[in-house]
């Protein structure tokens, strides 16, 4: 016998239906981190500061490549919401293929180098220094902020890596990144800094 009809009148009764493929089931998110902002060197400023920083993730992670015009060091301090008091402390571990060494600062008014983004020193044109720095539970207000940084380089010949901790005396949440070269020198254009949210 011929088919003459097909209709689904037979099949609807206490079927669910969906107009997303998601069937019901939690929205899919692909990506658990959000990038905020990039901010570029300019070469004639020796602070970059992201502001107005929204509080509705878990932690902020900045990443980035550092060159300053002082050809004798190509790191940076934080500074947490524009804070200038005694109100860091840091501590390092760092090696450059021959020696190593730890090192830390208490009451400090940032963030310094060993927990910042110190980079040691070079001369060679063109090379840059490559970090991320984490922020852990920016948003809280009950809790001191602490950091974490990876940062290093390579001059062809040879290199430098650092592992810093920091510490900010304030349980304000965070609303304000400053970073500030620690000898007063310029970012230059090579140096690019990219703010990311993460949710978890």
């Amino acid at each position: 016998m011929a088919v003459t009809k097909v209709s689904n009148s037979g099949i609807k009764t206490g079927v669910l239906k969906y107009d997303s493929m998601l069937a019901g089931n939690a929205a899919y998110d692909p990506a658990a981190t959000w990038l905020i902002q990039r901010i570029n060197g300019t070469g004639s400023s020796s602070t970059i500061t992201f502001s107005s920083i929204p509080s509705t993730y878990t932690s902020l992670q900045i990443r980035g490549i550092v060159r300053t015009d002082s050809g004798t060091g190509i790191g940076a301090s934080v500074r947490l919401n524009g804070d200038t008091g005694a109100n860091y402390a840091s501590h390092q571990l760092y090696g450059d293929g021959t020696t190593a060494a730890v090192g830390g600062a208490a009451s400090a008014t940032s963030i310094t180098n060993g927990g910042g983004l110190g980079f040691g020193s070079t001369t060679a044109a063109n090379i840059v220094g490559a970090f991320i720095l984490d922020i852990h539970d920016y948003a809280s207000t009950t809790r001191n902020k602490t950091t974490r940084v990876f940062t290093g380089r390579d001059d062809n010949s040879t290199g430098f890596i650092r592992v810093g901790s920091g510490l900010w005396m304030n349980t304000a949440a965070v609303t304000s990144i400053s970073l500030v070269t620690s000898n007063g020198s310029n970012f230059t254009t090579q140096t690019t800094f990219a703010l990311y949210g993460m949710k978890g």
